[in-house]
């Protein structure tokens, strides 16, 4: 027996999808499901411009499959020397929709990152003047900070400074991996909003170290002790607008996954809807599904619900995922989340 869960069709507001061949590798696994995605600017080198944002954006639509509705929602990578009338222009135009903070050294491709935020004080009062979202990637880089705490340290050090110093700032606190970060987000209703990623939901840290390590588990911000997994399950489940879907889907040759020094990320965008509708399911929060991956991110960033519909279908038996997908000589791997899925996308 089969049962089917129309929804509509969902928007990815974090999501990886790199350049070159790995572009047109990956981008597809996203068409497929979704119609709209925040696209990260973390390449080398990074998207800084409003003219590298542009030439982006031609890359993206070049690769994407014949047929396929999709709209990547561009952003720009903050440097401590961006310059605030480029990015006025970029967003006036809407060719940007937000501007992507990462500390420097914080994870894949963010040696560009800021290290001084008071250089880029004058760049967020004019993202808060223009309406302009902030998207964080919220953890600190000290080394004498354990990593597992960075992201709580974050927002006592950097982001509540930072929100208090511009209040009329729009921020997204991306993929948040704590009790702490969710939080937060309640304990601030004004402006500011979180996306929660697959894995995050579904794992915790045990899962990735227990027994050995598995680095296909290995992410950053990195996953965290199973009552932070439980807070953002609860987040993300309550119906509560300001948390909403980001994939952080973040595809690496397998080859650069499983090697002495395992690249952060992973890649859930060809399993995110099925994963995230039996995560919901065994929640009993199913209801709240369609809020968490279709209609919260949209009114956060201003923009209509889209008006198509996605049916997600679940079997009596588990669904069989593909392990990995094609990139010339360096396949990636796909996200397993480790436990028996019944749910399946088109």
């Amino acid at each position: 027996m089969t049962h089917t869960l129309t929804l509509v069709r969902p928007d990815d507001w974090h999501l990886h999808l790199r350049d070159g061949a790995m572009l047109k590798a990956v981008l597809p696994e996203t068409t497929r499901h979704f119609a709209r995605a925040i696209i990260m600017p973390n390449l080398v080198p990074p998207v800084v411009t409003m003219a590298d944002a542009s030439a982006y954006k031609a890359r993206i639509l070049a690769a994407m499959p014949k047929g396929d509705s999709f709209t990547p929602l561009m952003t720009l990578y903050l440097t401590e020397e961006t310059n605030p009338d480029d990015l006025a222009a970029a967003h006036a135009a809407g060719l940007i929709s937000a501007v992507k903070l990462y500390p420097a050294g914080a994870t894949t491709n963010s040696a560009s990152g800021v290290a001084d935020f008071d250089k880029v004080r004058p760049v967020l009062e004019r993202m808060a003047e223009i309406g302009c979202p902030l998207c964080v990637h919220g953890e600190v880089t000290d080394r004498d900070i354990d990593i597992f705490d960075r992201e709580a340290v974050f927002i006592d050090r950097v982001l509540d400074p930072i929100r208090r110093a511009v209040p009329e700032l729009r921020v997204v606190m991306e993929h948040i991996t704590t009790k702490d970060g969710a939080d937060y987000v309640k304990a601030n209703p004004e402006r500011l909003g979180a996306t929660i990623t697959v894995q995050h939901l579904m794992l915790d840290r045990n899962d990735m170290l227990v027994g050995g390590m598995r680095p296909h588990y290995y992410c950053l911000p990195i996953l965290k002790r199973r009552d932070h997994r439980e807070a953002l399950l609860a987040a993300a489940t309550s119906g509560d607008a300001r948390f909403f879907l980001g994939t952080d889907s973040a595809p690496h040759p397998t080859h650069a996954k499983e090697s002495e020094c395992c690249s952060a990320g992973c890649f859930t965008a060809p399993v995110a809807l099925a994963c995230l509708a039996q995560t919901f399911d065994d929640a009993g929060a199913l209801d709240k599904l369609e809020g968490f991956t279709s209609l919260h991110g949209p009114a956060f960033y201003g923009l209509p619900v889209n008006t198509d519909t996605v049916i997600l279908t679940k079997s009596d038996s588990p669904v069989t995922f593909p392990k990995e997908i094609k990139n010339g000589a360096d396949p990636v791997t796909v996200f397993n989340p480790g436990s028996p899925v019944y749910w399946s996308a088109p």
